[in-house]
């Protein structure tokens, strides 16, 4: 009996002593430590944050690069090109009328230099018919290429519209220079027009 209350009484004294030992190992808090955690990780969010906003500029850098490089999806150079050429072609089919310095000197020597007071009556009369005829071909020539130049405005408007628009909605550099060449380009082929409908008076 006595040596059953001994037995007893170790195994008291052992679980006494155990459980104060078991909880003397729970993890103890330590505010200070939490804090530089914490810290720690907002700085590193933060590097990421920028990382991501860097990295979003520099798509956006790329977008514009794209849209400074887009060509204009408009061209009226065919267009100007084929009024040129209609133009040209009349002014290949001039009547009594050369568009070249030499020519204009050798012809004007024939018809309006060549009159003396010794040519007969039929003489006089051929060089003035000669003169009615130049005149009355370079009207017509100057009536056609005054047709042609009207005719030109419904399309030089029309291709105006076009390329105005095409400028003001441009999404890059590129497009907004090329539709500001082709609006000279226009505006020079309408000089053009000009200068040919309106020769010199004689």
């Amino acid at each position: 009996m006595k040596y059953g209350m001994r037995l007893y009484v170790a195994i008291g004294v052992l679980s006494i002593t155990i459980i104060p030992s078991a909880r003397a190992q729970w993890a103890v808090y330590d505010g200070a430590n939490h804090v530089q955690n914490v810290l720690i990780a907002a700085r590193t969010l933060q590097q990421i944050d920028n990382q991501i906003t860097s990295l979003a500029n520099q798509a956006q850098m790329l977008v514009n690069q794209g849209r400074n490089l887009a060509s204009l999806p408009l061209s009226t150079l065919s267009t100007l090109q084929s009024t040129i050429s209609q133009t040209t072609a009349l002014l290949a089919q001039a009547q009594n009328i050369a568009y070249s310095v030499q020519s204009v000197e050798q012809q004007y020597q024939q018809a309006y230099t060549s009159v003396s007071s010794g040519m007969s009556d039929s003489a006089l009369f051929s060089q003035a018919q000669t003169r009615w005829q130049n005149s009355v071909g370079g009207f017509e020539d100057a009536l056609k290429l005054q047709a042609r130049v009207v005719g030109n405005i419904p399309t030089d408007s029309s291709a105006m519209t076009q390329l105005v628009s095409a400028s003001q909605t441009s999404t890059g550099a590129l497009q907004a220079a090329q539709a500001g060449n082709q609006l000279l380009a226009l505006q020079s082929r309408q000089l053009s027009d000009i200068q040919v409908t309106c020769p010199p008076e004689m």
